[in-house]
């Protein structure tokens, strides 16, 4: 065992270097790996060392956790697999049971576990939280978390901090009221929950016309970060419901399309950012938060880097919430080019959605996604799978029925036009592209740095990439055989090398050198 026991409010496994302990490997969000072993002057030789298939069809958009020599990997819907890290091995399969009529918005989908001591965590598609024993995945604790006949479903990888395991929600397209929510780790008693709509009392619910706050969505179903030194946990929230027509929620709608910063213990907010007030085409501000500290116009500063997908690259302030820059990085006809000295949009006319559709960049995918980006402390830059394409927005009946869908309208890509995508390498202090890998098509796949000097990702059409961290040049590529809705990790095997893994088609592909 490769593990010191630190003794803080419990017993938590300190992590090893060839560990991937959180959903972006670290609790800052960089998607970043120290291990060098491969490099750009072996990546030539990297090869499929073992692959996993799977036995169901759903989507699989999981990335993994590896702690010595084991991952743990969620299937779809909701199930969980430990597998042995140099030979692809089944050591134990969990199946989640789950009632005949959980509604859904997006794929029976899981995008990954946690794990603290010997628990594996995992949210459920019926909305409920279970730890599971990390070898024998027998559950040691269930707990309901919401109720998924009003719409509720958790498809989010827990973020671990201290000894509590944080959750959000995801069924913004129901209606619901998004929360984040935290848990004892050893019992499953909830510890706090802060609501991601104003209640009554609140000076926000001003921001959502009569009481369409109450039903307003902003759910948060991509893992949030967390900075130990303040103590703050950042996470972002869902669009506004419905997704599509405003005309009941008139005004900004807080706090949907914001960053939450919130205090890890109490789960009260300190400070949130709304980047697109009063949405109303389906931009969730659910992008992976990225923490670093950084020199800003002389002066170390703690920043927050946030690509996001209504097509604003921004740097705020993560003591403050104070908005640092703003730029755009990918084509959008919805603004004017330059945010206000808040970081508001400048709203253009004639932008919203109509009974007959309006044609808006970006579309309803937005700039960028649910893929994860990823952070390099030597190169300094941010690397982000982009996307570009315009959209036709409709307009619709929006009327709210409590556990149905809600949202006013559809969307459709521009006829005519092929949407195309992009790997860029964004420098923080200027919001502006050092390079970009092009793709032919967009690809939902996110992005891993390393310490070798190399990004890896996945094309659309299944191809595992890596390129030139500096430069973006392609190093390597192999074919496989699917498309890619997951996020790639490094890791160390029992038998000392370094490996790539990443879910493709309905498979786990982990890669190595020899």
């Amino acid at each position: 065992m490769k593990y010191l026991l630190l003794l803080t409010t419990s017993l938590v496994f300190a992590q090893a270097p060839g560990d991937w302990l959180h959903f972006q490997g670290n609790q800052q969000g960089h998607r970043y790996s120290a291990l060098k072993q491969i490099n750009k002057t072996n990546i030539a030789k990297l090869k499929p060392a073992w692959t996993m298939q799977l036995d169901k069809t759903d989507k699989f958009e999981a990335s993994p956790i590896a702690r010595d020599g084991i991952l743990f990997v969620s299937e779809p819907p909701s199930d969980v697999t430990a597998v042995e890290s140099r030979s692809g091995k089944v050591l134990w399969r969990y199946k989640r049971v789950l009632p005949d009529n959980v509604p859904f918005c997006c794929g029976k989908v899981n995008r990954g576990v946690a794990i603290l001591g010997d628990l594996i965590f995992i949210g459920t598609l019926d909305a409920h939280l279970v730890a599971l024993d990390a070898s024998t995945g027998n559950v040691v604790w269930d707990v309901k978390v919401a109720d998924y006949k009003k719409g509720y479903s958790s498809t989010v990888a827990p973020l671990i901090v201290k000894d509590k395991v944080i959750i959000g929600s995801a069924g913004g397209e129901f209606g619901v009221k998004g929360y984040i929510a935290a848990y004892e780790a050893k019992t499953g008693k909830e510890a706090w929950r802060l609501w991601t709509l104003p209640s009554e009392g609140d000076k926000a619910t001003e921001t959502w016309l009569g009481d369409s706050y109450k039903y307003g969505s902003a759910t948060t179903w991509v893992t949030g970060s967390y900075d130990p030194d303040l103590n703050t946990i950042y996470w972002g929230t869902g669009n506004p419901g419905p997704d599509w027509k405003g005309d009941k929620r008139a005004g900004d709608n807080l706090y949907s399309d914001s960053l939450l910063a919130i205090d890890a213990d109490t789960g009260k907010m300190k400070w949130y950012f709304q980047f697109t007030p009063h949405d109303v085409h389906d931009w969730d501000a659910t992008q992976v938060p990225v923490l670093v500290d950084e020199m800003w116009n002389g002066k170390m500063r703690k920043l927050v880097l946030f690509a996001n997908r209504n097509a604003f690259y921004y740097v705020l302030d993560r003591t403050t919430g104070e908005y640092l820059l703003g730029k755009q990085y990918v084509r959008q006809t919805w603004a004017k080019p330059e945010l206000d000295a808040k970081g508001r949009p400048i709203r253009l006319p004639n932008t919203f959605p109509t009974a007959n559709g309006n044609t808006v960049y970006p579309n309803s995918p937005g700039a960028t996604n649910f893929q994860a980006p990823s952070y390099s402390p030597l190169s300094k830059l941010h690397y982000v799978m982009t996307r570009d394409e315009g959209g036709v927005f409709y307009s619709g009946d929006d009327t709210y029925k409590e556990g149905s869908w809600y949202l006013a309208g559809r969307f459709v890509s521009k006829p005519g036009e092929e949407a195309t995508g992009a790997i860029k390498a964004i420098e923080p202090k200027t919001g502006k592209s050092k390079w970009e890998f092009a793709l032919s098509a967009p690809s939902w796949s996110g992005v891993l740095s390393t310490a070798g000097g190399l990004v890896f990702a996945a094309t659309a059409d299944g191809d595992m990439i890596a390129l030139d961290d500096t430069t973006g040049k392609l190093l390597w590529r192999y074919p496989m055989g699917g498309k890619a809705f997951a996020n790639p990790i490094s890791y160390v095997a029992a038998d000392g090398k370094q490996h790539i893994a990443i879910a493709c088609g309905h498979a786990l592909f982990s890669f190595t050198v020899d």
